[in-house]
């Protein structure tokens, strides 16, 4: 309802009076408001640290069992010219300098059709009667047959033996010219090595494959390489150039053939990478330190204070990493703890530091002690800092027990909570201002009937 007043000139804006009265009630609307907002901040806050523990927890994974620490890094060297081999290694590496000479290379069968029964087009009828037959296998495989009509093509052999999926790829091969094409049949075995030739044992249509026999382009060959030299080198034969037998662990990949250049391929533990791995995991270690420490400052000349200000949570959260981080292991004899591999924290904001050269020394000399200050070792019962943190971190983050999920659900309840409040407030606010300018305006109304009286008096 609208309502407006008249203005009596005695000096008195009910208007004003009206603002002023809406102002004071709307006081812990906004009280509440600014419980709602910080409320709101600390739950975006609480999940920007659940994912910064995540991550955490993430780098942590990456430090927990053997297989973590069990890198080797391959160097391969030659003498030639070519890259005659390539090297990955898995966890299961064995450590070592093997010389390899490659021989050869593994090739897949590829044969074609004699020029002499070559056709003007691909679309040109193969068939002289009303049928035909072409058999073909590859290697010791099954007989695979391919059945034609009076009128089938040899594109239409090519589809066909396709389709059959039967380990060979067909195709068309132009071995004229443009003007006087002569088009023949080609057959690839689709796996290298020498056991996987193609043979053909029926063939009716007018290629007559089988009695004027084939021409070969690449011949059906296994692999070879030469593992060590001297009088104790081992000569061994694969059918493909991806070895992943010969050395435990190793895949060689061949490339080129040099018999004079020998390929030395040493295996060796990749410390650098399992040191990559702690400065990351001390990187998240520090990042969540840090988020706590910003939101947990007090200025006392300011009087600004960081959202988790008051808040045990953070602190407790903190306090059991700071634990878990630094407290011995028990069972461990060489490294008992990961102050003796170079971890120092600093007195004045927790985080960690990593003295590289006491690292460097440590993983260099006692390798299997610094895996262990790490993983859970099943063997010697010994459970690491890395283990304990992602352990730690699912216990605090677990779906309906862990602190922070509850802390979080807490305070989500009472933003609504908040949410509720307030909008029931501003639902009474809107009531009590009309009231408030229906109440003056009957005053307004009242002043002016006793102006109008008073001023009609003042006549007399």
């Amino acid at each position: 309802m609208a309502i407006s007043f008249g203005g009596l000139g005695n000096g008195v804006d009910f208007g004003q009076i009206v603002d002023f009265l809406v102002q004071v009630e709307r006081a812990p609307i906004d009280r509440l408001n600014k419980k709602k907002d910080d409320a709101q901040t600390k739950l975006t806050d609480f999940g920007s640290l659940g994912t910064k523990l995540l991550a955490l927890q993430g780098s942590a994974s990456s430090l927990k069992s053997r297989i973590a620490f069990d890198k080797s890094q391959v160097d391969v060297t030659s003498g030639s010219a070519q890259t005659l081999l390539t090297a990955t290694a898995s966890s299961t590496a064995t450590n070592g300098t093997f010389s390899i000479t490659v021989n050869q290379l593994a090739s897949a069968n590829q044969i074609a059709s004699k020029a002499s029964t070559a056709v003007a087009s691909t679309s040109t009828d193969i068939v002289s009667g009303s049928s035909a037959a072409f058999t073909f296998q590859v290697g010791g495989g099954a007989a695979q047959t391919v059945n034609l009509s009076a009128t089938d093509t040899l594109d239409d052999l090519v589809n066909a033996i396709n389709n059959l999926g039967a380990g060979v790829s067909a195709t068309t091969l132009n071995t004229g010219s443009t003007s006087s094409p002569q088009f023949r049949l080609v057959l690839t075995s689709n796996t290298p090595g020498a056991s996987n030739a193609v043979t053909i044992s029926t063939d009716t249509t007018t290629l007559d494959t089988v009695t004027t026999g084939t021409d070969t382009f690449q011949a059906a060959q296994d692999s070879q390489i030469v593992l060590g030299s001297g009088a104790n080198a081992v000569t061994l034969n694969r059918s493909s150039n991806t070895i992943t037998d010969v050395i435990s662990g190793l895949t060689l990949n061949l490339q080129a053939v040099d018999v004079n250049n020998p390929v030395t391929v040493t295996v060796s533990r990749d410390t650098a990478a399992v040191k990559d791995a702690i400065t990351s995991f001390v990187t998240s270690f520090n990042d969540v330190v840090n988020f706590i420490g910003d939101r947990t400052t007090f200025d006392v000349e300011t009087g600004d204070r960081g959202i988790f200000v008051g808040e045990t949570l953070p602190r407790s959260i903190l306090d059991r990493l700071r634990r878990n981080l630094s407290e011995q292991i028990s069972g461990a004899t060489t490294l008992t703890g990961v102050g003796q591999i170079g971890f120092t924290t600093d007195a004045n904001n927790g985080t960690i530091s990593i003295d590289d050269a006491a690292l460097d020394k440590q993983l260099n000399e006692n390798f299997d002690s610094v895996r262990d200050l790490f993983i859970q070792n099943t063997t010697t019962g010994t459970v690491g800092v890395a283990q304990k943190l992602v352990d730690a971190v699912d216990e605090i983050d677990a779906v309906d027990t862990g602190s922070l999920t509850i802390r979080q659900k807490t305070l989500t309840d009472q933003i609504d909570a908040f949410t509720s409040q307030i909008t029931k407030k501003e639902a009474d606010l809107v009531k009590f201002e009309e009231q408030q300018k229906i109440k003056f305006a009957k005053l307004d109304g009242l002043l002016s009937t006793l102006q109008s009286q008073l001023n009609l008096l003042q006549r007399f």
